[in-house]
């Protein structure tokens, strides 16, 4: 059975150019014209995408987002016609998996789906292999190996490591590293991202799991 990517737009024009360029990659569809329609839908339905408009008549893009997060981990692309809004939505820290900012390519956005279905087929559970996180010692365990990280090291992958997928930019990475609201440069994570990649991919070996999204910040995929 294909995958259904629902798609959550109030434009109807704009909602049927989607659904026709993804039906003809051989992907099923569904539309939601009113955001106070997409949770009683999704009671009875399970998506395997969720194209999330921002904008939406009832209740908007980042509220249902921020719903559907409390019971769902269903990938999210969230699309915006503000391409300004992008790190305010990150700094959120919505439960959104990737974005889209309008006007955009529809091969893009194909693209960007068959990459979150990706991401969510290696987290399926029969396909871990567990990364266990410590933190009585500050240490990351993984096939038998221990890496320890430093204080500030720990505090930086935590969050990625809790919220595997997730996108986080470089703010909100710093707030969760420094309890006192320091004000550090954002080459200061990228040093500290640097350090922490090199030390998990020793023993991760041919998997990168700290990613980075270029012009945005940084994820964690699992093993």
């Amino acid at each position: 059975m294909p995958p259904q990517i629902l798609i959550v737009e109030d434009e109807v024009k704009l909602a049927n150019l989607m659904s026709d360029f993804l039906l003809s990659q051989h992907f099923e569809t569904h539309q939601i014209h009113h955001g106070n329609d997409v949770l009683p839908w999704l009671k009875d339905n399970h998506p395997s995408v969720i194209l999330l408009d921002v904008m939406l008549p009832g209740i908007s893009g980042i509220e249902l987002c921020k719903a559907i997060r409390q019971c769902s981990s269903v990938p999210i692309m969230m699309v915006s016609a503000k391409v300004e809004e992008i790190d305010r939505l990150l700094g959120l820290e919505l439960g959104a998996d990737d974005y889209v900012c309008k006007p955009f390519s529809y091969a893009e956005v194909v693209a960007r789906v068959k990459a979150l279905l990706r991401r969510s087929e290696l987290v399926k559970p029969q396909q871990i292999t567990d990364m266990l996180l410590d933190e009585n010692t500050f240490s990351v365990q993984y096939k038998g190996r221990t890496v320890t990280l430093t204080s500030v090291e720990f505090q930086l992958f935590k969050p990625l490591f809790d919220k595997p997928n997730r996108i986080f930019n470089r703010e909100s990475l710093m707030n969760n590293m420094y309890a006192d609201q320091r004000i550090v440069s954002f080459r200061t994570i990228d040093s500290h991202i640097k350090k922490l990649r090199k030390k998990l991919d020793e023993v991760c070996k041919h998997d990168s799991v700290i990613q980075s999204v270029y012009g945005v910040g940084y994820r964690f995929v699992k093993p």
